[in-house]
C-alpha cells in the first residue's frame, strides 16, 4: 500500500509560535506559499528582508505572521506603508485575523477617510499602524502620530509607491523612524530606486525571490486581440457573452473608466467603477459589491492594480494597455491567485506594436494573438509605416507613398 503523498511545504517547522499555528489551522491555512515558506523564518529572526514575488502569492501573510509573533516579544510598534487605500484596508484585514491572539490593536491611516476616527484609534496605542504615505505625513505634521518607537517597518508594494511619486514622502518618514529596526521591503519588481533604498536604509537584507522580477504567473492564460479603437466596444460585448464569472476590466484613464462603466450599465450588466475620482466610501462599496457578487464587472484604473485582493476573478481585460509596461504584470496578477487558474485578455490597436513588445520583454514571452470571427482581421502596423502616417498627417503637402516594412508577426 502506497503512503499518501505529503505536501511539499508546511507552516510547521518555520519557527511559528504554537498559538499562531493553531489559528492558521482554524483558518484552513495548511500549506504556505513559496514566499511565505522562505520569508517567514528569516523575518522571525529579526533580519531585514527584500521579498520579490508575483502578485497574489500571499505576501501579506508572509510578513503579518512574523510581525505579530515578534510584537508579542517586544514593546515597540510596527509601521506598514502601502501605496493605496484599498491595499491598506486589505493588509489590516489580514492582521486582524492574528492580532487578537496577543491583544494587539491595529489602526488604518489613509486619505479619503475622516481624521476623527483615526485620531481616536491612535489614542488607544495601536501596536500596528498601516498607512498610506500622504495621510501619514498629515498626522506627522499635526503631531498626532508617534513613530519614535517603531521597531518593525514594512514597505509593501514598494515599486508601486515609487511609480506613484511617493519617494520624497517615504524618505521623510524614514528619517523619523529609529535606525535600529527591522525593515522588510516587498515588491513585484526591483527597479534601481529600490536598490538605492535598500542600500541606504536596510542592514544586510536577505534577498528572497520566488520568481524572476516581473514574471507573470504561470496559471494565467494570456491572449492579445489586435483591434481598432472604434471596434473595442464591439469586441468587449462579444467577450462578455463568453464569460460568466467576475471580470476586472482596466481602463487607462478615469474618464475612460466612467465611460465604459456607463456603457456596461446601459447594456444591462452589473458593473461598478473604482479610480481616484471616487471617494473612499464609493470605492469600498464598489469593491465589496464585486467581492460579494453584486457586480459582475469592476472597471478600474491602475490605482486598483495592486489594491484588489479578490480570489476567484475569472478574467482580467486590459481594455487599454497600461502606460507603464510593468503595470501589465500587476494587472493580470489579479486573476490566477492562490493557485487558481485565470485568464487575461488585452486589446491593442494596430499602432501599439511597440507597447506590446515592451510588455513581452518584461514577461519574457510572446503574447499569443487571437482573432474574433465577428470582427475584421487586423495586424500591427510596422513602426516605420506608423511613423510615416504620422509624418504625412503633419505634412499634407507630401504625397509620396512609403513602402511599409513588416515582420511576419506584424504583417
Amino acid at each position: 500500500m502506497k503512503e499518501p503523498q505529503r505536501p511539499k511545504y508546511s507552516f510547521y517547522g518555520l519557527g511559528i509560535a504554537p498559538r499562531i499555528l493553531e489559528a492558521l489551522d482554524r483558518m484552513k491555512f495548511t500549506i504556505p506559499t513559496p514566499i511565505q515558506h522562505q520569508a517567514i523564518p528569516i523575518e522571525i529572526e529579526g533580519k531585514d528582508l527584500i521579498g520579490v514575488a508575483q502578485t497574489g502569492t500571499g505576501k501579506t501573510l508572509a510578513f503579518a505572521i512574523p510581525i505579530i509573533q515578534r510584537l508579542s516579544w517586544i514593546k515597540g510598534r510596527c509601521l506598514v506603508i502601502t501605496p493605496t487605500r484599498e491595499l491598506a484596508l486589505q493588509v489590516d484585514e489580514t492582521f486582524r485575523k492574528l492580532a487578537p491572539l496577543f491583544s494587539i490593536k491595529t489602526v488604518v491611516i489613509i486619505g479619503g477617510a475622516p481624521m476623527g476616527p483615526q485620531l481616536k484609534a491612535l489614542k488607544k496605542n495601536p501596536r500596528v499602524i498601516i498607512a498610506t504615505p500622504g495621510r501619514l505625513i498629515d498626522h506627522m505634521n499635526q503631531r498626532t502620530v508617534r513613530l519614535s518607537d517603531v521597531d518593525i517597518l514594512v514597505l509593501d508594494e514598494a515599486d508601486r509607491m515609487l511609480d506613484m511619486g511617493f519617494l520624497p514622502d517615504i524618505k521623510r518618514i524614514l528619517k523619523v523612524i529609529p535606525r535600529e529596526r527591522q525593515t522588510m521591503l516587498f515588491s513585484a519588481t526591483i527597479p534601481g530606486e529600490i536598490v538605492k533604498i535598500a542600500a541606504a536604509y536596510m542592514q544586510l537584507p536577505v534577498h528572497v525571490e520566488v520568481a524572476p522580477s516581473g514574471t507573470a504567473p504561470e496559471e494565467i492564460i494570456q491572449e492579445l486581440f489586435i483591434v481598432k479603437k472604434s471596434d473595442k466596444n464591439h469586441l468587449l460585448a462579444k467577450l462578455l457573452d463568453q464569460y460568466y464569472g467576475p471580470i476586472l476590466l482596466f481602463s487607462r484613464t478615469k474618464r475612460g473608466a466612467r465611460r465604459i462603466n456607463k456603457l456596461l450599465k446601459g447594456k444591462g450588466y452589473k458593473a461598478a467603477e473604482i479610480h481616484s475620482d471616487r471617494s473612499l466610501s464609493q470605492r469600498r462599496v464598489a469593491l465589496e459589491g464585486f467581492k460579494n457578487g453584486r457586480y459582475k464587472i469592476l472597471v478600474a484604473t491602475d490605482i486598483a492594480a495592486r489594491g484588489i485582493d479578490v480570489t476567484g476573478i475569472e478574467l482580467v481585460i486590459n481594455y487599454d494597455l497600461p502606460d507603464d509596461s510593468e503595470q501589465y504584470v500587476h494587472r493580470i496578477g489579479r486573476t490566477g491567485r492562490a493557485g487558481h487558474k485565470g485568464r487575461a485578455i488585452s486589446f491593442a490597436t494596430p499602432e501599439q506594436s511597440k507597447d506590446v513588445r515592451n510588455i513581452e520583454k518584461i514577461i519574457k514571452t510572446a503574447l499569443p494573438i487571437s482573432e474574433h470571427p465577428d470582427l475584421p482581421r487586423e495586424r500591427f502596423i510596422a513602426h516605420s509605416e506608423h511613423q510615416g502616417k504620422r509624418n504625412n498627417r503633419r505634412k499634407p503637402q507630401c504625397h509620396g507613398k512609403r513602402r511599409a516594412k513588416r515582420t511576419k508577426r506584424w504583417s
